[in-house]
């Protein structure tokens, strides 16, 4: 057992790793170390062990590509008064090989022993595949 937890999370809207590393530049958040900010309705139950070397891993388009590492979770306050979780991340995205995933609400805990791996830095793809044939099959559990 690893000791620690990971945050796993559709990222609704992005057709790509570029499409969330675009947002994130466009929409940097106030940290002073440049953290990434992620606010969710639900305080983490197993903060702890999110907190013990978790990262939050992006499903996008139907498959978990990348991920950020998770610094802290700092309350978060919306303007209706209700408490929220800010999941704050290393600014760096770690591409990861792609893995099918079902579309679900929220966020899921992803057990660490079952997270991807990650793919060697500057490498887009686990395979010669192009991108987008790297993707259609690991939707449909061939990669």
């Amino acid at each position: 057992m690893a000791g620690f937890v990971h945050i796993l999370k559709l990222c609704v809207g992005a057709e790509s790793v570029e499409d969330l590393l675009d947002w994130q530049r466009r929409n940097p958040s106030a940290d002073p170390d440049g953290a990434r900010r992620h606010v969710t309705r639900m305080w983490p139950k197993r903060a702890d062990e999110v907190l013990a070397g978790g990262s939050l891993f992006w499903v996008i388009r139907g498959v978990i590509l990348c991920r950020q590492r998770i610094l802290r979770l700092d309350p978060v306050e919306g303007a209706d008064g209700v408490r929220r979780c800010g999941i704050m991340m290393a600014p760096e995205l770690i591409r990861t090989a792609p893995v099918p995933r079902r579309p679900f609400q929220g966020w899921r805990y992803l057990d660490a022993e079952d997270a991807p791996r990650d793919l060697p830095a500057g490498r887009v793809s686990d395979s010669a595949l192009p991108e987008e044939m790297a993707l259609a099959l690991a939707a449909i559990g061939l990669m």
